[in-house]
């Protein structure tokens, strides 16, 4: 289906420049310290607490790090899945086993991912997670998530509402993301939390 012409599209483009631009400017201290907030934060989430299976991802460049909250999961016990992009930007799943088990990899010119390097468990494995945390760049009053735009995590989204779980969707930002309105599209949905390094905002929908 072409993505051409949807209303949204402009308005999150430009939207999604701002950001990023925002984002570049960061140090390597301001990333260290963002990065231990956030984990701390995210770790106070009863839904978090009480998961057993979370799915995740690696921070690359600027984006608010995940590297010691998905080490702190781990030492909890947590099942924690990660994801490796497939040719068609689709998500398969792989379990996380500590830094060590990660694998850099490149897809095309993009910026290179860190994915797990273990047993492949298909797009399907996502279905079977209690939370999941997921990356972006802005989230609104309504708990609309404004992605980078490649699509892969609409697909993760509509592949548990088709199985009918539930998992509690969060997303990790820096504070200043956290805005006043994110352009929709009809396929879009809202997640029920946002971590930033200095709190957590839940939004109004069931969980």
């Amino acid at each position: 289906m072409s993505h051409i012409g949807r209303p949204g599209e402009p308005d999150k483009r430009s939207l999604r420049r701002d950001l990023l631009a925002v984002r570049n400017r960061l140090t390597a201290d301001d990333l260290r310290e963002t990065s231990a907030a956030l984990a701390g934060r995210a770790l106070e989430l009863p839904e978090l607490a009480r998961a057993g299976t979370v799915a995740a991802y690696v921070s690359v460049g600027s984006e608010p790090g995940t590297r010691a909250l998905l080490d702190a999961l781990r030492a909890r016990g947590v099942r924690v899945l990660l994801p490796v992009l497939l040719p068609d930007n689709d998500l398969d799943w792989g379990v996380y086993e500590g830094e060590g088990s990660l694998a850099r990899v490149r897809h095309g010119g993009r910026m290179a991912l860190f994915e797990p390097a273990g047993e492949r468990l298909g797009p399907d494995a996502v279905t079977a997670a209690d939370a999941v945390l997921l990356p972006g760049l802005a989230v609104d009053t309504r708990g609309m998530r404004l992605g980078r735009g490649g699509g892969s995590y609409d697909r993760v989204l509509a592949r548990l509402e088709r199985a009918g779980a539930r998992p509690a969707l969060v997303v990790l930002l820096y504070d200043s993301e956290v805005v006043a309105h994110v352009p929709e599209e009809p396929h879009d949905r809202p997640v029920h939390a946002v971590v930033t390094p200095s709190g957590v905002r839940r939004f109004g929908q069931e969980s």
